[in-house]
């Protein structure tokens, strides 16, 4: 973030928008000219519905409320929908960032600069106003409504991500791979809650549980 961004704004074009392997979202190329030497800048943007190849993208504290513009969050009115927000100054976005989700801007604090949030979990978040985000949902929403339906197309979706499929469960082990491992019939054998303080093998299950189970509630009545 240069001095353009942080006082008035700075003009880029869309190239291109590419798919991006195991991310499900679809990528925008942006190209930039850089403000202090004779070069252009191209950089990476999430990809937000309604973008187009061609268009102009404004970044920057006087930018407009347009789709795919990015701006502070303490320059947006309330009830804005954005995407990709910063949760520190400056770490170019980390929030709201899956295909389709979004971020609403609840309400500003000019006193302090923080500017609450409200995120796709539900959950409400106050960031600092300085904080820069899109304006716009993330494109390629909708790509959970589709039924997996067979274990290839699992294992090819988690093959371009990471190794995290298939998943084994603890019981459907030996007892020399997992604590739940073993015996006569796929159980337990004790409580599934763990101490915070577990070592690093046995630390699996319900860690550090308040409660498991409905019994909590219906004793204290």
């Amino acid at each position: 973030e240069d001095f353009a961004e942080r006082h008035g704004y700075i003009k880029g074009v869309i190239k291109e928008i590419i798919h991006d392997p195991g991310r499900g979202a679809p990528l925008a190329v942006v190209h930039f000219r850089d403000p202090y030497r004779y070069k252009t800048r191209k950089q990476n943007f999430l990809a937000v519905e309604g973008m187009y190849t061609g268009q102009f993208i404004y970044c920057g504290k006087k930018a407009t409320l347009q789709i795919g513009n990015v701006l502070p969050v303490g320059a947006m009115p309330e009830g804005t929908i954005v995407c990709n927000i910063e949760e520190q100054h400056g770490d170019r976005g980390t929030l709201a960032r899956t295909s389709g989700n979004y971020a609403t801007v609840i309400g500003h604090n000019t006193d302090t600069k923080k500017t609450r949030v409200k995120l796709p979990s539900g959950a409400k978040k106050v960031v600092s106003s300085s904080n820069r985000a899109m304006v716009g949902i993330v494109a390629g929403g909708g790509r959970i409504d589709k039924p997996i339906l067979k274990a290839g197309r699992a294992y090819h979706k988690y093959k371009a991500k990471r190794n995290c499929w298939p998943v084994m469960r603890g019981v459907a082990m030996n007892p020399v791979d997992h604590p739940y491992g073993g015996g006569n019939h796929q159980h337990i054998g004790f409580g599934s809650c763990t101490n915070r303080n577990a070592v690093a093998g046995q630390k699996i299950g319900l860690i550090a549980a308040r409660q498991s189970g409905r019994g909590g509630s219906r004793r204290r009545v």
